[in-house]
């Protein structure tokens, strides 16, 4: 066994400061034969459960720690020049109580300590101190300090203060050389200290980066974070080559004088074992009436909803609704659909624009029956299947689409309603796409701005494409790389940085509810609009077994909110969007003339294009636009074929009978997620929740899984009286399609929207365009481009009032006014001359 780990670490998530991708440094790691490795990112844990869970798979002992910083005084302390400069300290996890008080200790500093950076002070690390191993940290580390500036005394003072907090035995004076002046002499003043007070040592690298050629890497990094060139001299910049992750052998070359500093780096990861138990749902607690539980007061609600709702309830229901009950509590989750129930409840009582429904959760008859989506998943044939898998145990998934303008009062319901200890948003990062990190790179360089802008508009506007992915299909960008050498520098550092973590934001719309306290289970920290938020993302959020729902804000509900407040207020008629008809001749006629500027989903010039050659008819064929309109079906044929299918404009051909009940309403194509599923229970024989699974396969195209998925189908449909030969190509037609299906279920609630949004603007033009106005304010663009489909439907556009703020219809002057505020600094001039441009 090597006699070191590496204990001081930074990865990708010290934002623009780590320079080493958690995966990279694991597998050096592994080759250096070292068996453990520490992540003490700087102020936060971002990194720690991806971390966590890559080390276990690589063979790599995690140690999860952090590199705090201590402020000079206490937390709450927030004086200019004197509480802006903390000290460093990293905390190293023993133990599970150790683990849970570095969250607490890490979420304390970014909400109630933060002044430029996130600290603790000595009463907090007090408090929570138990389980953790504290070293001294790097030349900012307070005792460092101290010993930089001839404070002998008073470092030996701060040392006793940590053993007191720590322990002897749990507090290490961290020596480091990475050749900078100081540190020689902090090394023998450490060592000193550590013969007086019987402190121990330990040797560190305050990694940040992972060899030493990306030191240049990193100082890239660093220009970056503080807006600089590597040609400014007075920037951040560290001064040699050395922050990398070393071999054992270096670090023995290094401190062969301090032979016990490396020993105890083992000592150390030999007395750090944090275990999470990962995957264990933690769901939160409904207050239930007296005497019930969750499993007999979810049926209860569904069945008064029914009633209330006046369904005519037949076997095929009953049944239905006993399956669906009997998976939800089979697999533990009323407890779920009561919470998301109650929050949809909440919002509709305060007149809240929800939306009908959005991803798989509309093909529950319970979900339906609670009031969470506004489809009845019978009618339009939707698979329970789909939302909630009783093959595949996983947390449920459902979406809420709000009024954007008032999505914030419904997240406070839920924070008033478990605790705001509980709820939080959820964080998100942006990171360094392949044109980002080239535009990046090139303006630190100083490399003239055209030259840079050349070569990152040579790298297609495809979602998630490489830079490695860019230069293999261009020639030219080849052509440049190989003969310029800046060039060339500026593609070598771009690559290393691509797909880093650059800043972190709140994600649109993800919550996280938790049972317990969430520094039970996670770090948080605040967001710059100053709501709390965790500092795990949402596939951490799913690992840890914690509940996260999407609370999403659509502006085209409260566009209809808006447009049924004007009908209100100019035409003294309530109407609302339950009670339209989902069959207005009119409102399909606007449809299929592709007069849909301003629809929902449906103001693209190619989606018009297509509606106008589908012509759609009822909701059903707006359900299926929404699955057409897509990369895959666009270029396959598929879109012809279920056009002319639809048109009569060729015969249907059905490989099997049996296909033809399931494809018949999409014109023998397999356009739905959900017809793959029931062609591959109907002839294979599998219950739909296997046929889920291999629908998933055929998507992820796992040629392992499927070889033995294939041979089951074709048992099963020989068993069905299906020819083999027609079997496989049945199975062979299923794999193709499956890439491109789509979920009906989401097409479905969407297509909803797609129809009440065209209903309003065809019923009540002048209403709907005052409303879409009002929600494009500042938009100068989308200002000009709705103006012109005001005056193509024949609404005039009136002076603006100065007493108003939002733009509204004016039934006396027949025509919508803005109000001079809802304009903002746009002039009706400059929106009138892009019009005059456009046209021209």
């Amino acid at each position: 066994m090597q006699n070191f780990v590496h204990l001081h670490v930074h990865s990708q998530y010290s934002l623009l400061d780590g320079a080493a991708e958690i995966g990279s440094l694991l597998a050096k790691t592994k080759q250096l034969g070292m068996p453990a490795l520490a992540i003490t990112d700087h102020g936060v844990m971002y990194g720690s459960l991806k971390f966590y869970q890559q080390a276990l798979k690589a063979g790599i002992k995690p140690i999860m720690g952090c590199e705090v910083y201590v402020a000079p005084r206490a937390l709450t302390d927030k004086i200019p020049k004197i509480d802006e400069n903390p000290t460093h300290l990293v905390l190293l996890a023993m133990d599970h109580r150790g683990y849970q008080n570095l969250l607490k200790l890490v979420s304390i500093a970014h909400i109630d300590g933060f002044y430029y950076k996130p600290r603790i002070d000595m009463d907090t690390l007090r408090r929570y101190s138990q389980g953790l191993i504290g070293l001294t940290a790097c030349l900012s580390g307070q005792i460092p300090r101290l010993l930089v500036a001839g404070k002998y005394e008073e470092a030996k003072k701060q040392l006793l203060w940590f053993q007191e907090i720590f322990g002897n035995a749990n507090f290490y004076l961290e020596l480091q050389y990475q050749q900078l002046a100081e540190q020689r002499n902090v090394n023998r003043n450490l060592a000193k200290l550590a013969r007086e007070c019987g402190a121990p040592l330990v040797a560190t690298n305050d990694v940040h980066y992972l060899n030493r050629e990306d030191a240049q890497v990193h100082d890239v990094l660093l220009c970056i974070q503080t807006g600089k060139t590597v040609n400014d001299t007075n920037r951040m910049k560290f001064s040699t080559a050395e922050f990398y992750l070393k071999s054992p052998a270096e670090m023995a070359e290094i401190f062969n004088d301090y032979p016990e500093a490396l020993e105890n780096t083992l000592k150390i990861a030999e007395r750090c074992n944090v275990q999470l138990e990962l995957g264990k749902l933690h769901m939160p607690k409904f207050t239930l009436p007296p005497e019930t539980t969750a499993e007999r007061y979810l049926e209860e609600l569904c069945r008064q909803s029914a009633v209330d709702k006046g369904i005519t309830w037949d076997q095929g229901r009953e049944e239905r609704l006993n399956y669906e009950l009997s998976i939800i509590n089979q697999m533990g989750f009323p407890g779920y659909f009561l919470i998301v129930r109650d929050f949809v409840h909440f919002a509709k009582e305060r007149q809240i624009m929800v939306g009908p429904g959005r991803g798989s959760a509309a093909g529950s008859l319970v979900a339906y029956l609670l009031g969470i989506t506004n489809l009845d998943p019978i009618e339009y044939g939707l698979l329970f299947e789909r939302f909630l898998n009783p093959e595949r145990i996983s947390m449920p998934d459902i979406d809420i689409d709000f009024c954007i303008e008032r999505r914030g009062e419904v997240i406070s319901y839920v924070r008033q309603k478990f605790g705001e200890d509980r709820v939080a948003q959820i964080i998100t990062f942006g990171t360094m796409a392949a044109r980002a990190a080239v535009r990046d790179v090139g303006r630190v360089l100083g490399i003239a701005y055209s030259e840079v802008d050349r070569v990152a508009k040579l790298i297609p506007r495809e979602l998630g494409i490489s830079i490695a992915d860019a230069i293999a299909h261009t020639p030219e960008l080849q052509e440049l790389i190989r003969n310029s050498p800046q060039i060339t520098q500026l593609i070598q550092i771009a690559v290393k940085i691509e797909g880093f973590p650059r800043h972190a934001s709140t994600h649109a719309a993800g919550v996280v509810i938790s049972d317990e306290p969430l520094t039970t289970f996670l770090p948080l920290s605040r967001s710059n609009e100053d709501e709390i938020i965790t500092q795990f993302t949402m596939e951490d959020i799913e690992t840890l077994g914690l509940l996260k729902m999407d609370f999403l804000g659509l502006r085209t509900l409260t566009v209809l909110r808006d447009t049924q407040a004007l009908i209100e207020q100019n035409r003294g008629r309530q109407v609302t969007i339950e009670g339209i008809p989902l069959n207005d001749p009119l409102t399909f006629q606007d449809l299929a003339d592709g007069h849909t500027l301003g629809v929902f989903q449906l103001e693209s010039a190619g989606i018009r294009r297509l509606l106008m050659r589908l012509r759609p008819e009822e909701i059903d064929d707006l359900t299926a636009l929404n699955a057409l309109y897509r990369p895959g079906p666009l270029g396959s044929g598929m879109v012809d074929d279920f056009i002319k299918g639809r048109h009569g404009q060729q015969t249907i051909n059905y490989l099997h009978p049996l296909l033809e009940p399931i494809l018949k309403e999409t014109y023998g194509v397999i356009l739905y997620q959900e017809q793959v599923m029931k062609i591959v229970s109907s002839l294979g024989g599998f219950s739909l929740g296997q046929a889920d699974l291999v629908r998933r396969a055929m998507g992820k195209k796992k040629p392992e899984v499927l070889a033995a998925m294939r041979q089951q189908f074709i048992e099963g449909a020989i068993a069905n009286r299906v020819p083999e030969q027609t079997a496989i190509s049945i199975f062979d037609l299923l794999e193709y399609f499956a890439g491109y299906g789509f979920n009906k279920s989401h097409s479905a609630a969407y297509a909803v929207v797609v129809y009440q949004t065209a209903y309003f603007k065809t019923n009540f033009p002048q209403e709907f365009m005052a409303a879409l106005l009002t929600s494009v304010m500042g938009n100068t663009d989308k200002i000009a481009l709705y103006i012109e489909e005001c005056r193509r439907m024949g609404i005039a556009i009136l002076p603006p009032d100065v007493n108003k703020s939002k733009a509204y219809f004016n039934p006396e002057g027949s025509g919508i006014r803005f109000g001079l505020l809802s304009i903002k600094n746009v002039g009706i001039g400059a929106i009138e001359r892009i019009i005059q441009e456009r046209k021209s």
